[in-house]
């Protein structure tokens, strides 16, 4: 109850957290019970609701609460239930020193686990259930065994050994289904075909594609469900389909996937920067497909020979275009004249795409390949040659956002819906 209430509003409080749980662990102590009177768990529910519902509720405050709470009886527990708070956009959780973990331990080991858990579990907020209890539940078994051990250093050793590959799950499955429940079905496989693209820009589209629908598939049917071995069993076959694919045709991928352990591959795979872009042929113009039967593939595939050819341009940035493709096609198709229409934002796109593309992929290139310092400061150079009239305080505020956005946003794992805004 701890994780699941910790996930649905990850960022209540402890405390909030707190009392939210004691109140359903009661209900179902008391309701569960075989000597329950038929009625205990309604009534108990609308007690709760009415609770949830009152000016100074204890329990982790939500914007939706109000119009939940403007409807009576079942519809406003089902709309209360059916509250979450959009995920944090980076995981927060720090792991403290084995020290400080058998220190706090001690002291109290009930409160200990509690507090691991909603710290864990709000911060992995994305990770389904069953990734989320098998992690937890390995990590607390592992202080309790490690922090009375003889020698605590060998067995800390030797247990993070045995939880890696759960570990890695908990990161992994965090970060692919943040991306899943902020896109949708549609658009994950364009940000998942786009950054296999930049990784294998050698790799045709008949080659990612399949592949980029394999992993939406693993995630649309994984990421909510309550199966124990979901995620580890279909990213393990994913990832298994990937290399059998992509291994001979680039090196660095090859080379992810020798190992015995495919969450290790998976993850490496993730992990891997955009390969430099290769020289290619001018990317075939498609206006005249854009509204036929497979428009929507078509202006996938448009945006697949844009990213293969742009290997430094940032997910929110292709994701922000992939949206104003969808934008096009819906007005232009359903216009009298669609390719008029399509030419005329033909035009439009032939006159401020270029820069937007050089802009944001400059930015991005830079942040990858300089040290921080070295960043900031060829930054602060460039701006100060294209807004030579700004001054200090406008300079500054420039550098920082642009400094904001290439370190939240430039790398593999960028949170996504924070990063649309920054675009």
């Amino acid at each position: 109850t701890i994780i699941a209430n910790s996930r649905k509003y990850s960022n209540g409080t402890f405390e909030e957290i707190g009392h939210l749980v004691r109140e359903i662990v009661s209900l179902a102590e008391t309701c569960c019970a075989d000597s329950a009177d038929p009625s205990c768990y309604d009534a108990g529910s609308s007690a709760l609701s009415v609770k949830s519902c009152s000016p100074d509720s204890p329990f982790p405050p939500h914007p939706g609460t109000a119009e939940c709470c403007s409807h009576e009886g079942l519809e406003r527990k089902l709309c209360l239930a059916a509250l979450r708070h959009p995920p944090q956009p980076l995981p927060r959780y720090v792991q403290p020193s084995d020290e400080e973990l058998c220190q706090a331990f001690r002291k109290d080991p009930r409160e200990f686990a509690d507090r691991f858990l909603y710290e864990y579990a709000s911060s992995y907020s994305q990770a389904p259930l069953p990734v989320l209890l098998g992690s937890t539940r390995t990590f607390l078994s592992m202080v309790s065994t490690c922090c009375i051990s003889p020698a605590p250093t060998v067995c800390f050793l030797k247990e993070k050994l045995q939880r890696k590959t759960l570990s890695l799950l908990t990161l992994t499955s965090n970060r692919v289904c943040s991306r899943f429940s902020a896109y949708g079905k549609d658009k994950v496989t364009f940000s998942y075909l786009s950054s296999l693209a930049q990784k294998v820009p050698a790799a045709s589209f008949e080659d990612l594609f399949p592949l980029a629908e394999d992993a939406a598939e693993v995630f649309s049917q994984c990421c909510d469900s309550v199966a124990e071995d979901c995620m580890q069993k279909k990213l393990s076959e994913h990832t298994a389909k990937a290399c059998a694919a992509l291994s001979a045709q680039d090196g660095r991928f090859a080379n992810c996937c020798k190992g015995k352990n495919l969450m290790e591959n998976y993850f490496c795979i993730l992990a891997l920067p955009p390969a430099p872009a290769p020289e290619l042929p001018e990317a075939p113009e498609l206006n005249k497909e854009l509204c036929g039967k497979k428009g929507a593939l078509q202006a996938t595939r448009s945006l697949f020979e844009l990213a293969r050819r742009h290997p430094s341009l940032p997910d929110a940035a292709l994701a922000k275009l992939y949206d104003a493709s969808e934008k096009i096609r819906g007005e232009c198709c359903s216009a009298k004249d669609p390719s008029a229409c399509l030419d005329s934002k033909h035009k439009q796109m032939g006159v401020e795409l270029p820069s937007f593309l050089e802009k944001a992929s400059q930015l991005c290139r830079q942040y990858t390949e300089l040290n921080f310092l070295d960043f900031k400061k060829r930054l602060q150079e460039g701006l100060t040659q294209t807004v030579p009239e700004a001054s200090p305080a406008l300079l500054e505020q420039l550098l920082e956002q642009r400094v904001s956005f290439a370190s939240t946003c430039c790398p593999p794992d960028a949170p996504p819906l924070l990063c649309a805004s920054k675009v």
